[in-house]
């Protein structure tokens, strides 16, 4: 007689088994993935910070999120900035959603960094002058033209609008670089943790889906000491944030040494220091020959209102990577 099959089998249990059985294999069956692996790593165009100082330690990979936080006034935007003008001289298209500026005040900060110079400066002040300015902020509509996108949106952003925007800049558009500031515009409530973990996990999901970078500013929390540096665990809102991104930045405005400055000028022992830092506080997928999450240590210039790798150092120019101007 045929045997039959009744209920008193556990089938669940034996799939689960099954299923574990498929999925462990030997490592040498992986081998030639990863042989592939470095091969599309050393084909693949890499991206950088603008100072080319970082490069052994950072790149911007395709497919992650990162948070650049800081605390009110320490140059978060000022940073975020100049890293979208340097993504677009390394022939990235990039995209600025702003909720917490409007697109021209954006646009003027560009060109100043852009064109390495302060459009306030009294030779700007005339009409020669101010014809002057009309061409470089030409040159920069035409530089920045089929490159540079920004999202005509202030104030409070609904989630899922922000994430049909990215959507679509990197599917319509091309765009490879999404800047979103801030995480606090998109969830307005600093408690509301599932809404900010849902989110930036939705905008992991789009940047691993899409193939496409995205930057996230945050803010952080207010320290006890305005001179205290920060720390990963400063960072507003969930802790699920910094777990789920791929890398993390903190941006400090040197604070101690702009007082000490005021105080002392010229006489000041902190006179040499920079004027900020940027910390990498996280890096997941660390592919270079230097720390993977490295000090950065950055000089204002005053004209160009950008940051310089080093003391006295000439503004960058973006119209090429490495930012330097050819002769």
């Amino acid at each position: 007689m045929p045997e039959f099959l009744t209920d008193e089998i556990d089938f669940a249990a034996y799939l689960k088994e099954t299923d574990a059985k498929t999925k462990v294999k030997p490592a040498a069956d992986f081998v030639q993935d990863a042989k592939d692996r470095l091969r599309a790593n050393a084909n693949t165009k890499r991206t950088y910070l603008p100072w080319p100082k970082c490069n052994g330690a950072f790149d911007f990979k395709r497919g992650e999120v990162t948070v650049w936080a800081g605390q009110n006034g320490h140059g978060k935007t000022d940073v975020t900035t100049q890293v979208a003008l340097s993504l677009v001289g390394q022939d990235e298209k990039v995209c600025i959603a702003s909720f917490e500026m409007k697109p021209v005040t954006t646009v003027g900060r560009m060109v100043r960094m852009f064109a390495m110079t302060n459009p306030l400066s009294p030779e700007y002040q005339g009409a020669s002058g101010l014809d002057a300015l009309d061409a470089l902020y030409d040159d920069f509509g035409g530089w920045s033209t089929g490159r540079l996108w920004l999202y005509d949106q202030t104030g409070t952003a609904y989630p899922d609008t922000v994430l049909g925007m990215v959507k679509y800049c990197a599917k319509e558009l091309g765009i490879t670089h999404v800047f979103i500031d801030s995480l606090m515009k998109c969830i307005k409530n600093e408690d509301d943790y599932n809404g900010q973990k849902s989110f930036v996990d939705e905008l992991c999901a789009i940047a691993k889906d899409c193939d496409i970078h995205i930057h996230l500013v945050h803010h952080l929390k207010k320290p006890a000491k305005e001179a205290d540096k920060p720390d990963k665990h400063d960072a507003k809102g969930s802790g699920s944030i910094t777990d789920q991104i791929d890398n993390l930045f903190m941006v400090w405005r040197n604070k101690p040494k702009e007082e000490d400055m005021k105080a002392r000028g010229d006489m000041s022992n902190m006179r040499t220091e920079p004027d900020c830092y940027l910390f990498c506080r996280k890096q997941r997928n660390q592919n270079g020959i230097e720390d993977g999450e490295p000090t950065i240590s950055l000089w204002r210039h005053r004209d160009a209102g950008n940051f310089v790798a080093e003391a006295g150092g000439r503004a960058q120019f973006f119209g090429n990577y490495p930012h330097v101007e050819s002769m």
